[in-house]
C-alpha cells in the first residue's frame, strides 16, 4: 500500500548530474563555474556569521533586491528571491498551473520542467525545436488548460538562444505567462530582462550558480511586474533564503568587475573548447552558455562518456527520445579542457 498520490508514485524523479563524493575528478558535467566567487562573498558571509544566526533571516531578502534592482535597472518590488532558480521555477509552476492543467515547454530542454508539472499533477506538452534550434509557431498554438510556458534561454543542452524580439512576439501571442529561464544568460550576447516592463506576460528567472560561481550557496531570483511578485509571495516558504545566502548573493551581485573578468575568461575557454572538439570531428553547436553540445558521427556518445569517466573526467551524457543523444561539456579551466581534449583525441 502506498501513501503517496498517484502522480508521485508514477513519477520518475529528476536526476541531477553526478556529484562524486570520493576520488579526484575533472567535473565538466554540471555547468559549475570552475573559478572561486568574488572575495567579497566570503567577507559578507563571515560578517553575517559574526553577527550570529539566532534570528530568522529577512523573508524578502530586501538587501539583495535593492542592490540587484540598482545593478540590473529593475524595480526591487519586481524581484522574488529563492533557494536557487529551481525553487523559482517550482513556485511559479505551483502558483500558475493547477491539477490537470497544462505546462508547455520546448524540447529538448531542461529535464526538470516536466518533473515540476508531474509533481503538480499537471500535464506537460513538449514542442520540438527546429533543427537550427529555433522555435516555430507551434509553440503558440491554442490548447485547453494552457497556463504557463517555460523557455530556457540560453537553452540546455544546446546553449542556443531565442532573440528578445522573438521572445516578445511569443509572449504577446501566448494565452498564458511566459517564464524565460536565464540561468546561463551572463554568458550570452543578449538577454530578455528589459522585456518584463514591455509585457506583463513575461517573467525572467536568474541564477547565481553559474556566472557568479555560487552553485553551493543556492540562490536565484525572479524578475516580473510587481503585482505578479506580490501574488507569488503568497506561495513561497516564509524564510526560503537563509541569512548566509542573502549576504553572499548581495555581495556577488555587486561585484560587477569580478563578473566581467570571470565571464571573459570562460568565453575565451569556450572558444578553445569548441575549436578543439571540431578539430576532432565533433559537430558542436555555437553556444551562448558556459557549456557546449557535441555529437560525433563516428563514435557513440555514451561510449565516449563512459571512457572519459573511467579516466576521471565527467561530462554529461544526454539522450533525448525522438531527438538523439550527445555530450554536454561544461567550460572548465584551460587545464581541465586540455585534459579532456587530450583524452578524447585518443578515443576518436
Amino acid at each position: 500500500m502506498s501513501y503517496f498520490r498517484r502522480d508521485i508514485d508514477e513519477l520518475v524523479g529528476y536526476t541531477p548530474g553526478e556529484q562524486p563524493q570520493a576520488g579526484k575528478f575533472i567535473k565538466l558535467n554540471t555547468n559549475e563555474n570552475p573559478y572561486p566567487p568574488s572575495p567579497a562573498v566570503a567577507r559578507a558571509i563571515s560578517a553575517t556569521l559574526e553577527r550570529g544566526l539566532s534570528r530568522y533571516p529577512d523573508p524578502l531578502a530586501t538587501a539583495f533586491r535593492q542592490r540587484a534592482g540598482e545593478v540590473l535597472g529593475v524595480d526591487p518590488d519586481g524581484i522574488l528571491c529563492g533557494n536557487g532558480s529551481d525553487e523559482i521555477l517550482t513556485l511559479v509552476t505551483r502558483a500558475f498551473v493547477g491539477e490537470r492543467e497544462l505546462l508547455r515547454l520546448p524540447y529538448p530542454s531542461y529535464i526538470l520542467y516536466k518533473t515540476l508539472a508531474q509533481i503538480q499533477g499537471a500535464r506537460s506538452e513538449e514542442v520540438h525545436f527546429a533543427a537550427d534550434w529555433s522555435l516555430s509557431d507551434d509553440f503558440l498554438r491554442p490548447a485547453d488548460g494552457l497556463r504557463l510556458a517555460l523557455l530556457p534561454n540560453p537553452n540546455s543542452p544546446s546553449g542556443t538562444i531565442i532573440r528578445p524580439q522573438r521572445v516578445l512576439e511569443l509572449a504577446e501571442r501566448l494565452p498564458c505567462p511566459l517564464l524565460v529561464d536565464e540561468a546561463y544568460v551572463d554568458f550570452a550576447e543578449t538577454n530578455c530582462l528589459a522585456l518584463v516592463s514591455a509585457s506583463d506576460n513575461i517573467l525572467v528567472s536568474r541564477s547565481l550558480s553559474k556566472s557568479y560561481a555560487l552553485a553551493g550557496l543556492r540562490f536565484g531570483f525572479l524578475v516580473a511586474q510587481p503585482q505578479v511578485i506580490a501574488g507569488l509571495r503568497k506561495v513561497k516558504d516564509s524564510y526560503n533564503c537563509d541569512a548566509l545566502s542573502i549576504a553572499g548573493a548581495t555581495a556577488a551581485i555587486d561585484a560587477s568587475a569580478w563578473l566581467a573578468e570571470n565571464r571573459a575568461r570562460i568565453l575565451a575557454t569556450r572558444v578553445r573548447l569548441t575549436a578543439g572538439l571540431r578539430a576532432l570531428g565533433f559537430a558542436v553547436v555555437e553556444s551562448q552558455a558556459n557549456f557546449v553540445w557535441a555529437t560525433h558521427d563516428g563514435r557513440s556518445a555514451r561510449t565516449l562518456y563512459e571512457q572519459l569517466k573511467q579516466n576521471h573526467v565527467l561530462v554529461r551524457y544526454m539522450d533525448y527520445a525522438g531527438w538523439g543523444d550527445g555530450l554536454r561539456i561544461s567550460v572548465g579551466t584551460d587545464d581541465q579542457i586540455d585534459a579532456c581534449l587530450a583524452l578524447l583525441k585518443t578515443m576518436v
